[in-house]
C-alpha cells in the first residue's frame, strides 16, 4: 500500500575536487539542482564521488539527510558558517522533509519518488571528511554518536526526480529495524550475538553484512580511527 511519508526538499549533486588533505578528492560541496534529474543505478545524474572505494555505488547511490536535523546542528554549532547555506550541508542527495528522519525510516524501506523506485539499503557511517567540512575536528563522532547520519538508497527503477516532489512509501518488510537502532548498534559498540543474529538475517549490503558478521564472529568492535580520522 502506498502511503505518503515526505517530500523532496531539494536534490543535490556535486563533482569531485580536490580536498583537504594531500591527494584526497571528495564531492561532499553538492548544490541544489533545479528542473527533473535523472537517476540511475550508480545515482544522479551529474553526481560523482571522490573515492569510490567507500563511496558511491549501487547501494550507495544517492544519500538522504533530513532538513530536520540541520536545525538542530544551527544550535549546537551556531558559528558553522556552511549550516547557513541551505541544504547540502552533509554532502546529501536528497534534502527530505517533513517528519523523515532515521528513527522513520526502515532498512529496505521501498519509495516511489517521481517515476523512480528506490530502496533504503543503509545508514551511513561518517568519515573525516565531516570533521573537515565544519572545521570540527570530532564532527564524524558527533554525527555518529548523534545517529543523525542520514541514509542511502539503491536505485531499483530508473526515472527522474525533481524538488518538491513527494515521497510514497510503497513497502516496509521489516518495521522493527529502523537506521536509526541500526546506528546504534554502531555507536554503541553493541556485540551482543542475539542482536547481531537478527541484523545479519536482514537484507544488508556486503559492507554492513561484513560489519556485523565480524562482530558477531569475533566479539569486538571493527576499528574507527582510519574512517573518522583519516589515521591509519
Amino acid at each position: 500500500m502506498s502511503e505518503a511519508v515526505g517530500r523532496l526538499k531539494a536534490v543535490l549533486t556535486g563533482r569531485a575536487v580536490p580536498y583537504t588533505r594531500a591527494g584526497s578528492t571528495s564531492a561532499i560541496a553538492k548544490r541544489p539542482v533545479h528542473g527533473a534529474v535523472a537517476v540511475g543505478p550508480e545515482g544522479l545524474d551529474g553526481d560523482e564521488q571522490g573515492d569510490r572505494r567507500v563511496h558511491g555505488g549501487a547501494d550507495k547511490a544517492v544519500h538522504c539527510y533530513p532538513w530536520s536535523h540541520v536545525e538542530a546542528w544551527r544550535r549546537e554549532l551556531p558559528a558553522s558558517a556552511v549550516l547557513h547555506e541551505g541544504p547540502g550541508a552533509f554532502g546529501e542527495n536528497f534534502s527530505l522533509e517533513p517528519g523523515l528522519d532515521e528513527t522513520s525510516v526502515c532498512i529496505a524501506d521501498r519509495w516511489a519518488i517521481g517515476d523512480a523506485l528506490f530502496e533504503v539499503s543503509q545508514g551511513r557511517q561518517p568519515c573525516w571528511k565531516l570533521n573537515d567540512r565544519f572545521g570540527v575536528p570530532d564532527m564524524a563522532r558527533r554525527v555518529q554518536q548523534s545517529t543523525r547520519a542520514g541514509w542511502y538508497l539503491r536505485v531499483l527503477a530508473p526515472g527522474h526526480v525533481r524538488a518538491g516532489d513527494p515521497i510514497h512509501r510503497v513497502a516496509r518488510p521489516h518495521p522493527a529495524w529502523s537506521i536509526a537502532r541500526l546506528l546504534r548498534v554502531i555507536a554503541e559498540r553493541d556485540c551482543d550475538p542475539v542482536t547481531l543474529g537478527e541484523i545479519v538475517a536482514l537484507p544488508l549490503p556486503s559492507s554492513w553484512m561484513k560489519l556485523f558478521q565480524g562482530r558477531l564472529a569475533s566479539g569486538q568492535v571493527e576499528p574507527w580511527s582510519r574512517r573518522m580520522d583519516g589515521g591509519a
